[in-house]
């Protein structure tokens, strides 16, 4: 089985490495508009690192209605992605895709 899955609502799909999954999202997901801000951003976690690095948190939580865990849920997603992730060689990928 494999250890990462994509984790957009309605998609199944399952990856060996994180940075897989990454793309995925990126490239097969409709993106994201941020219900702060506006800006778009690729579904996932890219949409999760620009609520966190941008917004406070309680910009995030009234923007969506969110409550502490689904803070907690997403800043745990964010740390190990990070932890994980060589998002240099993601960020290059998807450029060389023309997906960034």
């Amino acid at each position: 089985m494999s250890r990462w899955k994509c984790g957009v609502e309605g998609c199944g799909g399952r990856f060996e490495d994180v940075e897989s999954v990454i793309i995925h999202q990126t490239t097969e997901h409709e993106r994201h508009e941020c219900k702060v801000c506006g800006t778009i951003v690729p579904e996932g976690y890219f949409a999760i690192r620009h609520a966190f690095d941008e917004h406070t948190r309680a910009e995030f939580v009234r923007a969506y209605e969110a409550d502490s865990t689904a803070v907690r849920i997403r800043e745990d997603v964010k740390s190990t992605v990070e932890k994980e992730a060589n998002l240099n060689n993601v960020v290059q990928t998807l450029r060389e895709q023309g997906a960034l």
